[in-house]
């Protein structure tokens, strides 16, 4: 069952789902500024007219966060070709994306987000289970944000091995509606 919410800080109406809250489709994706993996820093505004995939994973390295950034590598042609830039937040540092990215041959940035400014900003932040305990954490949710800026879709339960396809078809969706 989904509940209705409205958000604390930019009032509009979002969806409380399995994982907890997210922001709403339809909504404005809230502006960041993080570093790379290189020490680039990338800004929402840089892709206004472009679609981004926001995604967010709680840990470089980890066997589903190393699943998930290898998919959007395996798939970024494809990605690319529909207009799609790619982009990963966790709250690693920039030398652990350094290390994380390298070792992978990752072929899109990953965003260092330390202070999880971003990450609470998109509600990636909350409580996680893990053999039954609970802990807060960096949840894997991800949100495709389309060229002006809004939300055009939220996806609170992330498959690692099929979540770039899964984008692609929905993307393939969103483009035909609005023609």
């Amino acid at each position: 069952m989904k509940i209705c919410y409205r958000h604390p800080q930019t009032s509009s109406l979002g969806v409380l789902g399995y994982n907890g809250i997210m922001l709403s489709v339809n909504s404005s994706a809230p502006a960041f500024s993080a570093p790379d993996q290189s020490g680039r820093l990338h800004h929402l505004q840089d892709y206004r007219d472009k679609w981004v995939l926001l995604y967010f994973y709680p840990k470089d390295d980890t066997p589903g966060c190393t699943k998930e950034a290898c998919n959007f590598r395996d798939n970024s042609r494809v990605l690319q070709k529909m207009g799609v830039t790619v982009l990963g937040v966790s709250k690693d540092s920039v030398i652990s994306h350094q290390n994380f990215a390298g070792k992978y041959n990752l072929n899109f940035p990953i965003l260092s987000d330390e202070d999880k400014t971003i990450i609470v900003s998109y509600e990636a932040w909350g409580l996680k289970k893990f053999m039954g305990k609970e802990y807060e954490g960096v949840k894997r949710i991800s949100y495709l944000i389309d060229p002006k800026g809004t939300i055009a879709k939220a996806y609170d339960h992330v498959n690692p091995l099929t979540h770039a396809k899964e984008v692609v078809a929905d993307l393939t969706l969103l483009t035909k509606s609005s023609r």
